[in-house]
């Protein structure tokens, strides 16, 4: 039996604090969702070392990856180590409603599990399209190229899932088989945000850099190797609390993301798993598509390149 103070073990505390000034949102909402939709978000984090976004009263939001040392002893954990840092870093696995209810106690709103499990993060298994606006208004440009993105997938006969990133954005996620090392993976992802960007230029664009996109969307192809991603139904530290919310494809053209937060989203739900319903079979990734994605320049190598250029340039000039 669960009660406001206790679930599953776990004491809630200061349940009706507010999560932010502009989140009309309390504590008690946020763990009253997590808990709701626990059955349908635990498998897309279980096994994956997970990056959770914090609001601790009177602080700034804050990303944590190594977990705090009073964490219990029943919440697993992993070890990695951390190339840039040169440090161990020990993540929590969030595997059961238990653990999800203690970080929600912990006031972490935001989930982002690696693309890869724990065993080896370094090897996705999802190939993942994100798709950012230029602008905070822009969610129909976003939802074209989206239409973009599946077009681009179904040429080469593959199929994905798609959802509200919980800002302003969408995620396409593709599920595939272990055939393909992580560096296939990451050059098949470049190699469908160009077919994408090819479809139609006028709206989409895979420009690293900002002030290259032209007010166009942002099909971000970056997101491999070792990162991670918001998970499906995970909120967002935004005014409302919006989730990451999964959609069918069919209902991308009628939906804004703001109609999705911890208030609404059970209701709009009903009962249903999309991200379960609609995500397709792991599949294999065609060799002409990762053939194609080693020819396009990894986006942030080049972006740096560029960088580097227009600073020389700008000297010159000065």
């Amino acid at each position: 039996m669960s009660t406001d103070g206790e679930r599953d073990g776990v004491k809630l505390t200061n349940l009706d604090e507010p999560l932010s000034p502009d989140a009309r949102a309390t504590k008690r909402d946020l763990v009253d969702y997590l808990d709701a939709v626990a059955d349908r978000m635990l498998p897309g984090l279980a096994g994956r070392p997970l990056t959770v976004l914090r609001i601790l009263r009177g602080q700034a939001p804050f990303m944590q990856k190594n977990v705090p040392k009073y964490t219990p002893d029943w919440v697993k954990t992993v070890p990695i180590w951390a190339e840039a840092s040169k440090r161990e870093v020990h993540y929590a696995l969030c595997d059961d409603r238990r653990t999800l209810l203690w970080f929600a106690n912990q006031r972490a709103v935001e989930y982002h599990p690696t693309l890869g499990l724990a065993d080896n993060i370094y090897r996705p298994t999802h190939m993942v399209l994100d798709l950012d606006p230029p602008g905070d208004d822009d969610f129909g440009a976003v939802v074209a190229v989206a239409h973009l993105v599946r077009q681009a997938l179904a040429d080469t006969g593959l199929s994905g899932a798609v959802k509200t990133s919980g800002a302003k954005g969408i995620h396409v996620f593709v599920p595939i088989d272990d055939s393909a090392p992580v560096d296939d993976v990451a050059a098949a992802t470049r190699a469908v945000a160009a077919r994408a960007e090819a479809l139609d230029p006028t709206v989409a664009t895979t420009a690293f850099i900002v002030d290259d996109r032209g007010g166009k969307v942002f099909v971000d192809s970056t997101r491999a190797g070792g990162a991670t991603v918001a998970a499906a139904y995970s909120p967002r530290l935004r005014p409302g609390v919006p989730v990451s919310f999964p959609l069918d494809w069919s209902d991308l053209d009628a939906v804004n993301p703001a109609d999705f937060t911890v208030h609404s989203a059970i209701d709009a739900l009903g009962g249903r798993d999309p991200w379960a319903e609609s995500m397709p079979e792991p599949q294999r990734l065609p060799t002409g598509l990762i053939e194609q994605g080693h020819t396009i320049p990894v986006a942030r190598v080049a972006a740096m390149h560029e960088g580097k250029r227009r600073a020389r340039a700008r000297r010159r000039e000065g």
